[in-house]
Order: structure tokens, then sequence, then C-alpha cells
């Protein structure tokens, strides 16, 4: 039984986005980088979202479909926000770079492998994706597990990140049999 599904927020719902990059527990994967982000706290690994910045956000990812594709995660049972996914074509191949969030206090629950396979699902359905893509330090393991239940495979390593991706083919053969939930 699936527990979560993606919504596309209004303008109005940005204020989870805002939550979400300011919790040190949620962003702590981004601590300690040199980020190139305005608004970005070293010691947190947080970014700033002010709603100053809402509008020229939202209008950039909302709504810019195949180029572009934003979500929150939504948990079925009570409509709660527990994270973001996103999908970005790339401009020199016909992949796509995805990203995956998800609050600190909903890891560890099974939520990542569903909303990968959501997110899965409408790159390679709705978006005719080619390849998905996702890089990310080797020490995050649970990240990791999650992307290889899915049907991700492991394609290479460069500066400490792993390079993660998985094919039309490999979506249609390897995530067929994939339950929805893991839990």
């Amino acid at each position: 039984m699936q527990q979560i599904s993606l919504h596309i927020p209004s303008y109005d719902e940005l204020w989870y986005r805002q939550k979400l990059m300011a919790d040190p527990a949620t962003m702590s994967y981004n601590r300690g980088y040199s980020l190139p982000f305005e608004g970005y706290d070293k010691n947190t690994g947080c970014i700033a979202f002010p709603p100053k910045q809402w509008r020229q956000w939202y209008d950039r990812f909302i709504g810019h479909e195949p180029e572009r594709f934003y979500a929150y995660v939504v948990r079925l049972t009570d409509g709660a926000f527990i994270g973001e996914v996103n999908l970005h074509k790339t401009p020199d191949m016909a992949a796509y770079e995805m990203g995956i969030v998800l609050e600190s206090r909903y890891r560890g629950h099974g939520y990542a492998a569903q909303a990968l396979k959501l997110l899965l699902a409408h790159a390679f359905e709705s978006l005719h994706a080619d390849a998905v893509c996702n890089e990310f330090e080797k020490t995050r393991q649970a990240a990791v597990r999650a992307h290889l239940a899915v049907g991700f495979s492991l394609y290479g390593e460069h500066n400490g990140l792993l390079c993660l991706r998985i094919t039309r083919q490999d979506y249609y053969e390897k995530t067929a049999h994939i339950p929805t939930t893991t839990d």
C-alpha cells in the first residue's frame, strides 16, 4: 500500500520549503562543504530561503516540465509534508539529475524508497527520461540503500561522491517487481 504521494506546491505552501531548508537536523548532510548557494551556512548545512526569494524561485522551478520538476513528498494518512524531490534535465545529455530531501524526523520509515519510486515513475512515464542520476557522499549509506532498492546502479565515483544512475531500460526491467512500500 502506498503511504505517500507527490504534490506540486502552491506559492503559499513554500513555507514548508523554508522550514525544511532551515532545519539543521534535516540539512546536516550539507554541513561543512563550500557550496555556492546564497544564504548557505557551512556550520549547519542550512540554506536561507526568505519569502523575498520565493517568487523568483517558484517561477523558475514550478511549471517548467520537461526541463524541471519539483514536488513535495506528502504522507497520505494525514496530508503532512515530509520532504521534497526534484528533477532537472542536464544540458549535455538526455539524463535528468535528481534530488531528494526528507525531513529528518521522517527518515528511517521507508519513505525515501517510496518517494524515489514515485519520482522515477514521473521521470520515465511522464517526462520520458532516458536516465536519472544522483550523486552524493558514500558515507550516506541509507541514501545508497534506498537508491539501490529502487533500481539505481553505481556507475562511478569522483571527488568522494558516488554516482548512481538508472536508465529507462533498467527502470522498466528492474522496477516492475518492486513493491511501492518498503516498511
